[in-house]
């Protein structure tokens, strides 16, 4: 097929910007793949094979010149995906949704550029069922943790010949929220095998570098480090299980944000000399190795987007033990639960994670530090059967294998007929086709 494909690509920090360059290289074997990434910030290193990389500002004259077999976008909740929206709607595609959640980025763009009329319009029509005065709550600046509350994707899921997601929980949600809508699952590759004879070297080098002793038992948190990713919380966890683990470190590999500073809150409990803080790992092949190198990967974010964690992935690559928040979207994964070491979920499956109770989030993370931190043997049969569990269900193979059946099914999928705010399906060339009617010159596109 000839494909059209939008989506973050590298520079672009984020994980779904580097999945996504691989995804299209893998892809490009067997396909044409056109990408188009934001205007401002080009793609490099992006290996397409057949096809071309291209300024969104493209799509429009190619597309006409030459239809595409189909248009896949990339979707997530941050600004890095702002400029896929005016596309989206008005050349309907498959939609790959990594999170469940796209109110926090849909509502900065835009407010942030004074489009509250539009904001309004597409709140009432992402969520008919409550009062359309809610969406003043974010036009008056009360937003953050509401946004949780509306996830704004009914008009993206509807308008999208066909929508996937990473988990088959959450398509099964979605298609009991709208059961008119196409919906279908895709596993999610990500990051790369790590294998045990690799991990030392790894491990070696990363304590190495940061002065962290080899026989340390350390705790790792991956990616930004934000409040949601519960850093207040793992501290008070560390904290108190530092008695029945003498040697513990914790390593928090990632950029603190403008709004919380991590560095302050370890120094309040003194635990500076137990936590090291790496700052952004820019290179892959970095944030890698810091996985490797820690013994338990702690995967907790909370709210969530109903997200697949990209760290989370890594760790199963790489074989480490994960604890994890045991989220709706993610029933299927067999987890322990550490108020009874027992399975939450699938029981005839072995365990890959251990999961903890948001509901009881301090005492069982503390129940789970202090077990993983003091029990080797848990530690390794948990790493073995996540890198099992990576390779069967999260490898890129799997992922591929997904891609080329979901690509047929929405290719063959008719286009919806929805209806839609009027600033979401207007041309964008209203004021070009005004400016040609002063001169009796025919529209642009005649």
């Amino acid at each position: 097929m000839r494909l059209a494909w939008f989506s973050p690509m590298p520079p672009v920090p984020s994980g779904i910007a580097a999945c996504s360059a691989e995804l299209v290289s893998e892809l490009g074997t067997g396909h044409t793949i056109d990408v188009y990434a934001h205007t401002t910030t080009p793609a490099s290193g992006v290996n397409v094979n057949r096809g071309s990389v291209n300024s969104a500002h493209d799509f429009v004259w190619r597309q006409r010149l030459r239809p595409y077999d189909l248009t896949i976008y990339q979707l997530g909740n941050s600004s890095h995906h702002d400029y896929i929206w005016p596309y989206l709607f008005r050349y309907p595609g498959l939609t790959v949704l990594h999170d469940a959640h796209l109110h926090h980025a849909r509502a900065a763009a835009l407010l942030r550029t004074q489009r509250q009329a539009d904001f309004r319009d597409e709140f009432a029509a992402n969520h008919p069922g409550v009062s359309r005065d809610l969406a003043e709550l974010a036009v008056a600046g009360f937003d953050s943790q509401l946004y949780y509350e509306w996830p704004m994707t009914r008009l993206v899921i509807s308008a999208s010949r066909l929508t996937a997601v990473h988990s088959r929980p959450l398509m099964h949600q979605i298609q009991g929220e709208l059961p008119e809508a196409r919906v279908t699952a895709i596993r999610l590759a990500h990051g790369r095998l790590v294998s045990d004879d690799e991990v030392p070297r790894l491990r070696s080098s990363v304590r190495g570098k940061y002065g962290i002793a080899e026989h340390a038992i350390v705790f790792g948190v991956f990616g930004g480090l934000t409040p949601d990713k519960r850093l207040p919380q793992i501290l008070n966890a560390f904290e108190a299980i530092v008695p029945y683990a003498p040697s513990a470190q914790l390593l928090l590999a990632g950029a603190p944000p403008r709004h919380y500073d991590a560095g302050a809150d370890v120094a309040r409990r003194g635990l500076e000399s137990r936590v090291t803080i790496t700052g952004y790992l820019a290179d892959e092949s970095d944030f890698t190795a810091c996985i490797a190198a820690c013994d338990v990967s702690l995967n907790l974010r909370w709210p969530t987007a109903r997200e697949m964690s990209g760290p989370w992935l890594r760790a199963l690559a790489a074989g480490r033990p994960t604890i994890t928040v045991d989220l709706a979207h993610m029933v299927d994964v067999p987890a322990l639960d550490p108020r009874t070491w027992k399975m939450n979920h699938a029981a005839n499956r072995e365990p890959v994670t251990v999961a903890i109770d948001i509901l009881d989030e301090d005492h069982s993370l503390r129940l789970a530090m202090r077990r993983l931190a003091t029990d080797p043997a848990l530690r390794a049969s948990l790493g073995d059967a996540g890198r099992r569990y990576w390779e069967r269900e999260h490898s890129m193979p799997r992922m591929v294998d997904d891609y080329e059946r979901v690509m047929a099914e929405a290719a063959a999928s008719p286009i919806p007929q929805v209806t839609l705010p009027s600033h979401l399906v207007n041309d964008g060339d209203r004021v070009l086709n005004d400016t040609l009617a002063q001169f009796s010159l025919r529209s642009a596109w005649e």
